[in-house]
């Protein structure tokens, strides 16, 4: 009798995994391997190979099976009414903007827009989101989003101290400003010998110069003050105010920029932005135009294309920390695209009335809320507030306790002091519910239509706004769902994304993010999450997160993880300070020299540079490896101030360096310890564990190699994992002490555990995966990256290869030569490929001139010939004009990218065919992607510098 197995399977991998088990042997034999194991041992060394069982990560289960067990986790959760503030809001999210952006893949797989012509979308949405934040603030020029308000405040205070002319070098803090604020400031301060000086800044008598006041607006308490006497006292001193703002009561109270603030720092998040247990968020800064070249992070910019019509890009490129290194004033080298996004459609959708609309509701339900508790004896001791009021009372733990009975959770600053932000979902019945629990459970003897009724609340009128604000069109034309939807969907046509072909750039590992992944992260028990709501609310989402590091652990080979920092180039500064608050533990506070490969990623020095450090580049030598000579002799030169060795593995150049353990050895006989940029762990996982050959950190990089999306450049994810002897000097927060050990250093972000709505999104993929998917996934990333090298390699020279001759999950291919045959370069083939429906390699990184390409494991066999198939098409159109049978200037590589308006021309001056520039392959004809604008001119927009909304007149 015939037996049928039809039990349930964990078919995951293979919808992960991009070729199937045909078309891997296909490739390996194209290679000259029998078995994916065979190719393993040729090129991963074998000193570091393991076969380690991987028991925390499990066998691997289905989709629906990962759904039922998430849900029944999270399920543990409480969801609350929540008004504790601190800049943490519960909004509403409007409908059109969670289908159409926040769960749409062709605004969460699109990567950075580096390559203007394909990011068009996204980039006027960022430019809106710019100028949304500058008309709020009142200030000339915004980027295009930070990492939340913390970060954002740190490097407000970075600026302020590169703009002080007085070479002071400490700053005033207000006690008032939100708690995790203060203590992010801190963190970053001291390694940089900054000192903070938490005083009223109102009230400092200037004992001690200062290079800037930092105030909350609204204070943390609810207080909206008159700053601008003060902000003038601080000028006349030459220091700088950085003001940390509410977006939303800017609406309503004067700007910043009206009472004189030099940079205004904060967070989008209250936009339509949900909770998710503090992130990710988008924060945000502006400045002044004169300051513009010292802004960190991104700044979108309008220029031109070659067509003359007005095209977008990222302005001020030069500024990126690959050119400035050490010397760069940041490491911030990405942004909360993703949510940028939201928040400024949040603003298009609702317009500058419907915002102030918003604004002036919660307003009037604060004051209603305040007068009833007045007429119940309560009474604030504050002047005028916005959403937030605070009452002193020996009641205070007494009515906190009482109002998570009802489900309710309030700010409760000590055992006498209590407060409440209201929020735009609040409604009259919850002020009633309030009353009641200030009342003890009882019901009160008025309701709210009463109180409202006979309340006159005002704004004193120096504290009105008297500024216009989002005048622009875009912000007054799409207030109804269609137009709302037709706006949306007219710009992420503008954008190629994963949902039209392979993004094949090397070093950012651009992987499927599989839907199951990401449906949770809208679920009400992650996404209204407040991060500072008691812990126990949380016990599902903790629950994952505890599993998610000891799996993380158990990958990597490290003894404890932390998931707090939110982006990779922060998870590098908090290696860092973990490293450097180790030695300081053992009286070797001097060690503070930081060795970095040449080859290194440019955030590496930028972030030693801001960890107090100081940088000794080590040389690389003809094959990008580590000059293992030269690193011994810097080591034994600075053994006694010997802080760390900064490495990437495998190697920046993609190739896995046979000599590692030996350089973790030398790093560590002078007394220094080994951070690993983990940009590159998607060739490791499954096959070798940094934590057990030699490396004492790593970040990881959840958003490459875990599979969170990357969002159009954000958000991300960089967590640490450390060595036994490192765990104590994890990562804390004040207000959280669950978030990390007592002894750690302190946040490094403004929420306990970052970004958290996202990390069910990389527990999903190694939860499905497994530990044999997930090696399976590594060894396929490393097949079709050698794949597309061999295939490639008779037309350019692949640059950098191992000890056998293979490459690791991602090769580089060298131009140099063909520049000088034909005058064709890196940035024309990059522009063509878009002809062919791709988005480009790496440019120029790490050699200038050369192409990056990381194919990952997701894409099929058949995209990666489709892809190669266009790389030869373009060597052949190369060959063309170093043969002279196509002119040097004018051919279809300097032309490109080709639009459909240049098409549409009755003249056609060029020696190649309208055919040719647009179908250079037959398969474009099914399947074509269109550019929205030609070869757009950064040089032009630079000098033509323009960072908001032009009016329709300047378009035109």
């Amino acid at each position: 009798m015939n037996t049928h197995d039809f039990s349930p399977k964990n078919e995951f991998i293979s919808r992960h995994i991009g070729p199937q088990d045909s078309d891997i042997q296909a490739m390996l034999k194209t290679l000259g391997f029998n078995s994916l194991e065979d190719m393993a041992k040729a090129i991963i060394p074998a000193q570091i190979r393991t076969d380690h069982k991987y028991s925390d990560v499990g066998p691997g289960i289905s989709e629906a099976g990962l759904l039922n067990h998430l849900k029944s986790m999270v399920s543990k959760n409480k969801v609350f009414k929540t008004y504790i503030g601190m800049g943490f809001h519960d909004t509403l999210t409007p409908t059109v903007i969670q289908r159409n952006i926040f769960e749409n893949p062709v605004w969460y797989t699109a990567y950075t827009p580096y390559q203007a012509e394909i990011a068009q979308g996204r980039l006027e949405s960022l430019l809106n989101f710019q100028t949304m934040i500058t008309d709020l603030a009142k200030m000339e020029i915004a980027n295009a989003s930070l990492l939340d308000e913390g970060t954002a405040a740190a490097e407000a205070m970075f600026m302020a101290h590169a703009l002080c002319k007085t070479k002071a070098n400490a700053f005033v803090v207000s006690p008032q400003m939100h708690p995790h604020v203060i203590e992010v400031l801190g963190t970053r301060a001291e390694p940089l010998g900054y000192e903070m000086i938490i005083a009223d800044p109102t009230k400092y008598d200037f004992a001690k110069p200062v290079f800037a006041a930092f105030f909350q607006y609204p204070n943390t308490e609810g207080v909206v003050e008159d700053l601008k006497a003060a902000t003038e006292k601080y000028h006349e001193k030459g220091a700088h105010v950085v003001a940390s703002a509410d977006l939303l009561a800017l609406t309503m109270f004067a700007a910043p920029g009206e009472w004189g603030a030099d940079i205004v720092v904060g967070n989008s998040q209250r936009f339509g932005v949900p909770l998710g247990f503090g992130g990710p968020h988008a924060g945000y800064m502006a400045t002044k135009d004169a300051y513009k070249r010292l802004m960190p992070g991104r700044l979108v910019g309008v220029s031109q294309d070659s067509q003359g019509k007005p095209a977008l890009r990222l302005a001020l490129q030069t500024r990126e920390q690959h050119i400035r290194r050490e010397k760069a004033t940041s490491n911030i080298c990405t942004a909360q695209v993703l949510l940028a996004n939201m928040a400024a459609m949040y603003a298009v959708y609702h317009g500058p009335k419907g915002l102030k609309k918003i604004a002036q509701r919660i307003n009037r339900m604060t004051g209603v809320l305040n007068a009833g508790l007045v007429k119940l004896g309560f009474q604030s001791s504050q002047g005028p507030f916005f959403d937030t009021v605070t009452y002193t009372t020996d009641k205070a733990k007494a009515i906190a306790a009482q109002a998570e009975k009802q489900g309710m959770n309030f700010r409760l600053y000590n055992a006498n002091k209590i407060g409440l932000s209201l929020n735009e979902p609040t409604t009259p019945e919850d002020v009633e519910q309030i009353w009641q629990a200030f009342n003890m459970g009882a019901a009160v003897p008025f309701k709210y239509d009463e109180v409202d009724a006979s309340l006159k609340l005002e704004i004193p009128a120096n504290l009105v706004r008297k500024t216009d604000y989002m005048t622009h069109e875009v912000f007054n034309s799409h207030h109804s769902e269609t137009e709302m939807l037709r706006y949306i969907h007219m710009l992420q046509n503008r954008d190629l994304t994963l949902t039209h072909s392979m993004i094949p750039l090397g070093s950012c590992t651009m992987k499927l993010n599989a839907t199951t992944e990401l449906v949770p992260v809208s679920w009400p028990e992650i996404s209204k999450l407040h991060p500072f709501a008691p812990v126990a609310q949380a016990a599902g989402l903790i629950e994952m997160i505890k599993d998610l590091e000891k799996k993380l652990a158990d990958i990597t080979g490290f003894a404890a993880v932390s998931l707090q920092p939110n982006a990779g180039s922060q998870g590098e500064y908090a290696g860092l300070l973990v490293i450097r608050k180790y030695h300081q533990s053992r009286g070797e506070a001097q060690r503070n020299i930081c060795l970095i490969p040449q080859s290194a990623h440019g955030t590496n020095p930028a972030s030693a540079a801001l960890a107090g450090m100081e940088v000794v580049v080590v040389n690389c030598d003809d094959q990008g490896n580590v000059d293992i000579p030269d690193l011994k002799l810097k080591a034994q030169q600075h053994a006694k101030d010997l802080s760390c060795l900064m490495i990437t593995y495998p190697s920046t150049h993609g190739v896995f360096e046979e000599g590692i353990k030996e350089i973790c050895d030398i790093v560590h006989a002078n007394g220094g310890q080994v951070y690993m940029d983990g940009a590159n762990m998607n060739a490791q996982v499954g096959l070798s564990r940094p934590g057990a050959f030699g490396a004492d950190v790593s970040h990881l990089n959840l958003h490459k190699t875990f599979a969170i999306p990357h969002g159009g450049g954000g958000p991300g994810v960089g967590p640490i994992g450390v060595g036994a002897h490192l765990a104590q000097f994890l990562p804390k927060h004040s207000l959280v002490p669950e978030a990390g050990p007592a002894t750690g250093i302190t946040s490094t972000t403004s929420a306990p555990w970052g970004s958290a709505s996202i990390l069910p999104i990389s527990w999903a993929y190694i939860t499905m995966m497994g530990a044999e998917g997930l090696k399976k996934a590594t060894l396929v990333s490393i097949l079709s990256a050698n794949y597309i090298a061999k295939k490639l390699e008779n037309h350019y020279p692949v640059l950098y290869k191992g000890k056998n001759g293979f490459v690791a999950h991602e090769c580089i291919i060298d131009l140099r030569d063909l520049k000088k045959t034909s005058g064709i370069d890196v940035t024309d083939v990059a522009k063509r490929l878009i002809d062919f429906g791709f988005h480009a390699p790496t440019m120029s990184f790490p050699v200038a001139g050369t192409l990056m390409i990381e194919p990952t494991e997701s894409e099929n066999k058949k995209e990666l010939d489709r892809f190669i198939d266009s790389m030869l098409a373009i060597r052949s159109e190369i060959a063309a004009v170093e043969s002279g049978k196509m002119d040097k200037e004018n051919n279809a590589l300097r032309n490109s990218p080709h639009t459909a308006q240049m098409m549409m021309k009755p003249e056609w001056n060029h020696p190649y065919s309208r055919e040719e520039a647009v179908y250079p392959l037959e398969w474009l004809r099914a399947n074509k992607f269109w550019p929205s604008v030609g070869r757009v001119d950064n040089a032009y927009g630079d000098r033509n510098l323009i960072c908001s909304c032009p009016s329709i007149e300047e378009y035109r």
